[in-house]
């Protein structure tokens, strides 16, 4: 990205959905253009907003208009004519699992779930580094050189709406997965998950997004943000999994009202 948070510039307030913000925005880039992580015949470019002070219902009004937040790192894609990157949420109230997603809830049904304010710390490190050496092993992702820093920075940046799910075996005590969101009065956002790698067999992924979604719903909370689902993406595929779902009609500016969309069903395989 090409920016330090010690080297942000210039403060000044933002707006979002049409009110007048506290929040000050330090800094505001776009990407040049770079091989998409998602689709290899692409490339990308994210634009990004780097800001601080940002309440929950203006972090809610960013969601519903397809941002993302690491710490704060506010972005979303900015990759035109290319428009793949479709932000997607769940309506909770709706929201059904399928017969493969409860038996994936199931299979991790053992373990302890606790939600907190995420902290960082050497067992934290030590599961990301398991799991991201995995995929690097498994599916040529670049090396991850994640410092005490930069985690603190993406996933443990202070922030009122942010939220830890940590998934504990309840005999060793042994952390087996970490889940990083956000939520707001009506969105909880999905942003980050790492975990055990032993654990995959069982389809912890899987059972971390029925579990956000069962917590969001207790709390009354209409809809869980998944991020963006792209086609021809192996790795975000299991998205479309999850119905029903909604889909962010283009990329809306603050002034303008977001429109979602209920995507189609999913196609049902006829037995011949």
């Amino acid at each position: 990205m090409g920016t330090e948070l010690g080297q942000l510039r210039a403060q000044h307030p933002a707006a979002v959905g049409g009110r007048t913000s506290l929040a000050r925005v330090l800094d505001v880039l776009q990407e040049d253009p770079r091989p998409c992580s998602y689709l290899a015949d692409r490339s990308a470019s994210l634009l990004h907003r780097i800001q601080v002070d940002v309440t929950p219902l203006e972090l809610e009004a960013l969601l519903e208009r397809g941002w993302r937040r690491f710490g704060p790192d506010y972005f979303r894609p900015g990759c035109a004519p290319c428009f793949e990157c479709v932000p997607t949420r769940i309506p909770t109230a709706e929201f059904r699992p399928s017969k493969s997603q409860r038996r994936a809830h199931a299979a991790c049904g053992e373990l302890e779930v606790r939600v907190g304010a995420p902290i960082c710390d050497d067992e934290r490190l030590a599961l990301y580094h398991a799991w991201h050496g995995q995929r690097e092993r498994k599916r040529g992702w670049e090396e991850a050189m994640l410092s005490e820093r930069s985690y603190r920075i993406q996933f443990a940046f202070p922030h009122p709406a942010a939220r830890e799910i940590t998934y504990v075996e309840p005999e060793s005590g042994k952390l087996v997965g970490v889940g990083l969101c956000d939520e707001t009065p009506r969105a909880w956002s999905a942003i980050y998950f790492f975990y055990d790698p032993a654990w995959a067999k069982k389809s912890i992924g899987t059972a971390n997004v029925v579990t956000q979604i069962e917590i969001a719903r207790r709390r009354g909370i209409p809809y869980v943000y998944l991020g963006y689902q792209v086609d021809g993406c192996p790795s975000l595929a299991y998205k479309a999994s999850f119905r029903p779902q909604e889909h962010l009609i283009g990329l809306p500016e603050a002034d303008e009202t977001p429109v979602w969309q209920r995507a189609p069903a999913a196609p049902t395989l006829k037995r011949s």
